[in-house]
């Protein structure tokens, strides 16, 4: 059976089609994208290409558990509801809350937030989602009166001038950023623009790189909205009919932009540059400024944003093909938790708490007996209330903040201190479920069933195929049950998503009549089969717009009170901490190509760990030679509120005095690798969004130690390394590490022949580099293995790992180059690049000199870059130096 379904990682929402395996239970035959789906036409990423190896049932929670045994629904349901009756009878309605997630469906946001708003009575409902837009949230609404993001992906392909602001699509939203690069591909004269203090894998298409100083973001856009006054291209009748507020923004803009040689120093970029971005702004109607969580992450994100929708009113670039500025989401449904009010400031269907009327009408829609009458905690707030023990009963529903919230130290104390922590997942071990008293066991992907709403608006079914595993359920009907049990049945009697869906389609309409944006009445009485057939659409969907919305704004009316626009005067402002003497480098975090979050799901897949399988640290080598750091060298990083230890990655792609962290890996995969431990819970004032692009942090080689990794079938860790990494293979495991003491090797040594009894270790020792390498056999066939050296620069493994965990017995030359570290028949790869055809740098080397020496050919010869095309900008790199070389 072949069905239609999206992607459950990032917001560009990507259509799936998948076969379903002749029996269900043994999951799907094939998976490729979707060539129907307006979002990628086809196109998946790496990351979506390999959805069918995340769905592992190693680790899989699958009955709930109450107090670490397992229990009935029933029995847990009841718990809960008694315990949260319980706590709001003693302490009040707020001292319950939900922290949710962008990954969880638009149904399960819905219900979690009528029952905390409308029955509990808290609004204390947020989500991992303010960590990555709530600043463009409050941005729209401040200039349009309104969430609403205005384009959509035609305009990034249509537009003439695309400015890309602390966005690395290139590996954040890959399928996306090919669309892009297609677009150029065929018209070259279009100019691409990238905003970013790190030169990314997305500079590859750019016309220019603005390397700024961390945090200058604001002041270029100001530099342009002053810069558009001066070359006469404000549009003048476009600001007098459909805006508010533009002369008192255009004197804030000349006070801190009045020059080129001003902002040239304030951003650290030089003037030429500068001049040629305000001469293509100045003579590019058709303009896109596409940004995202460079901008949204910091203490002055909000006005970041609200400094690049001034550029776009004050020219009336907006509502138009190929116009807009375009806040893109990193989560599958962060637009959908916006949609139906998942935030702590928002109440339902783009409704908020300071919506005249808004409380009253959402409260008679719901028949709620209990409605909150103020916006309740954000974030940061939320989990420094449980730790003050203000909150009792804290429910998370399918994310990680043990790994995803700044200060991890602070998240710590909170839940150990917090009365009741429910934790809903599919998974049973993660650093967040180590703090739960109630586990209780949901859908993944595959096996969930609902809608999501991506970046530029468009609804879509992410359909539930496969049948549930265990006692597993939907997180809508795990609250309907807490809800049923707390007395609310008659409110909370959906039979299915469906139900769910319609109302609230319903609620999207009632009592609106075009006042506010999000409008999708159309479907309020959907039928069970239209909704299973629900095609990708784009809201708002109303009997005017049937076939939905492509761009809003398109007659310049807004959702103010005036309907009309407001500009923001926009101050610069620096980020809230500054490198010192004591803490003299710049942390940056962010993504890599093909993980996702918290490595919950990806992390599963052994073919998502070849292109970057371990954490790191990104170094310019000018700090690196400062500090005696060679590369791969393990680094230890500290800040006030903790320490990391990574490998170092020496790059000139990132700024002196500046380092970068990528977000992945937990507690699960690395000893000390959680990069949120070392940044503070800085936020934006408006938004509540954390700073965590801009912490200051102080770096240490970690010296005197010997590196080595084990390749196994079963590994286990053991005490007394400084350093360790679980890498997944598609055979097994491979334990990277770094240790001082050799106690902890004997003991390495003791957990492998127990797991396999009655074998011998075969050893080889190189006097001259120290690098010693032991083979453990049991009848012949290899069992592990082990590798050290005194050097970080371990060789690849990727050959040895083919050898060792397919367990086949050995001939003896094959034993012997297991030893000295030569492959014997097999293919040494090199470090994987193309991880949707597994294509080493060390092949597509070999390919280079042997004449393939461009994309195309290189494509033609090994495919690499021609599946997503996320690889391309690495093969590029190649290139030009094998080039110069041969010639």
């Amino acid at each position: 059976m072949s069905a239609l379904t999206t992607c459950p990682y990032c917001g560009v929402g990507c259509g799936v089609k998948v076969s379903v395996a002749e029996q269900p239970e043994n999951g799907f035959s094939s998976l490729t994208g979707d060539d129907s789906h307006p979002a990628n036409f086809g196109r998946l990423c790496v990351k979506g290409s390999n959805l069918k190896d995340t769905l592992v049932h190693e680790d899989r929670l699958l009955t709930p558990r109450v107090d670490g045994q397992d229990v009935s629904w029933q029995e847990a349901t009841d718990y809960i509801a008694e315990r949260i009756q319980r706590v709001v009878e003693q302490h009040g309605p707020d001292a319950f809350a939900f922290y949710l997630s962008g990954q969880i469906l638009t149904e399960d946001y819905y219900v979690a937030n009528k029952l905390a708003k409308g029955f509990i009575g808290t609004a204390n409902v947020d989500t991992n989602s303010r960590l990555c837009m709530a600043s463009a949230v409050v941005g729209y609404k401040r200039a349009f009166g309104s969430d609403t993001v205005p384009c959509n992906y035609e305009d990034l392909e249509k537009c003439d001038l695309l400015i890309m602001v602390g966005s690395n699509a290139a590996w954040t939203h890959p399928i996306l950023f090919q669309r892009i690069a297609a677009a150029k591909a065929k018209r070259p004269k279009m100019k691409v623009v990238v905003i970013d203090p790190r030169k990314t894998a997305t500079c590859d298409i750019a016309d220019l790189h603005l390397a700024i100083r961390p945090g200058a973001d604001a002041a270029i856009f100001n530099f342009l909205l002053a810069e558009s006054e001066r070359r006469f291209v404000i549009n003048g009748e476009y600001i007098k009919q459909h805006t508010n507020g533009f002369d008192a923004t255009l004197a804030s803009a000349q006070r801190s932009a009045p020059n080129a040689k001003t902002v040239s120093v304030h951003c650290g970029v030089s003037e030429e540059d500068l001049e040629r971005l305000a001469t293509w702004w100045a003579t590019t109607d058709k303009t896109v400024s596409f940004y995202s969580q460079g901008v949204n992450q910091s203490s002055s994100g909000v006005d970041k944003c609200n400094a690049i929708i001034n550029c776009h009113l004050a020219t009336g670039r907006i509502g138009q093909e190929g116009m807009g500025p375009f806040s893109i989401t990193g989560q599958p449904n962060a637009m959908g938790g916006r949609e139906v009010g998942g935030l702590a400031n928002q109440l339902a269907a783009h409704m908020d708490f300071a919506t005249p009327n808004a409380i009253e009408l959402v409260q008679r829609f719901w028949q709620a007996p209990n409605m909150a009458q103020e916006n309740g905690l954000k974030a940061i707030d939320m989990f420094q209330a449980v730790e003050q023990g203000k909150i009792k009963v804290l429910w998370i529903m399918s994310t990680n903040p043990m790994v995803s919230l700044p200060d991890t130290e602070q998240v710590r104390r909170a839940l150990e201190k917090c009365e009741l922590v429910i934790v809903s997942d599919c998974k049973q071990s993660t650093d967040t479920t180590a703090y739960a008293d109630v586990l209780l066991p949901a859908l993944p992907w595959s096996e969930k069933d609902g809608t999501v709403t991506n970046s530029e608006r468009r609804i879509s079914r992410q359909r539930g195929l496969l049948p549930a595993r265990g006692e597993a359920k939907a997180d809508w009907w795990a609250i309907c049950q807490v809800a049923g049990a707390m007395g609310y049945q008659s409110a909370f009697s959906y039979r299915s998503v469906h139900d769910i869906f319609r109302e609230h389609a319903a609620l999207s309409g009632f009592e609106n009549h075009g006042k506010r944006d999000f409008d999708i009445s159309l479907f309020s009485n959907i039928s069970e089969q239209a909704y299973q057939d629900l095609l990708p659409i784009q809201w708002p969907v109303t009997k005017e717009s049937p076939n939905g919305t492509a761009r809003m704004f398109t007659n310049g009316r807004f959702f103010t009170a005036d309907r009309k626009a407001n500009f923001i005067p926009i101050d610069v402002k620096e980020p809230q901490i500054a490198p010192d003497e004591d803490w003299p480098f710049v942390l940056n975090t962010g993504r890599v190509r093909d993980q996702w979050h918290t490595m919950t799901r990806t992390g599963d897949a052994a073919i998502l760990s070849r292109h970057i399988d371990q954490p790191y640290v990104e170094i310019h080598p000018q700090d690196a030679a400062a500090l005696s750091i060679a590369d791969h060298q393990l680094v230890r990083l500290t800040s006030l509120y903790g320490e990391a230890v990574l490998r170092a990655k020496l790059s000139d792609q990132v700024l002196p005095k500046n380092v970068f962290v990528p977000i992945h890996w937990t507690r699960q995969f690395a000893s000390q690798s959680v990069v949120s431990s070392l940044i503070p819970q800085i936020v934006d004032a408006l938004s509540g969004q954390p700073e965590s692009k801009h912490a200051v942090v102080n770096l240490q080689p970690v010296e005197n130690i010997r590196y080595g990794y084990l390749v196994s079938t079963a590994l286990e860790i053991v005490e007394g390394f400084e350093y360790w990494c679980r890498v997944p293979t598609d055979f097994g495991e491979r334990l990277e590490f770094a240790y001082q003491d050799e106690l902890c090797m004997a003991e390495l040594n003791l957990v492998i022949e127990a797991a396999s009894p009655g074998g011998e270790w075969l050893e080889y020792e190189n006097p001259i580099n120290q690098h010693v390498r032991r083979v453990y056999f049991v009848d012949g066939v290899p069992k592990a293995v082990l590798l050290t050296q005194a050097t970080p620069n371990l060789p690849v493994s990727n050959w040895l790992e083919e050898q060792v965990l397919q367990c086949e017995a050995l001939t003896a030359n094959e034993r012997l180059a297991l030893l000295v570290g030569r492959a014997s028949g097999a293919v040494d790869k090199g470090a994987i690049v193309c991880s949707c055809f597994q294509v080493g740098e060390k092949q597509i080397l070999q390919a280079i000199e042997s004449g393939q020496d461009s994309v195309a050919k290189l494509g033609e010869a090994l495919q690499c870059g021609t599946n997503c095309g996320s690889c391309i900008p690495e093969i590029k790199q190649l290139l030009p130096n094998i080039v110069e070389v041969v010639s």
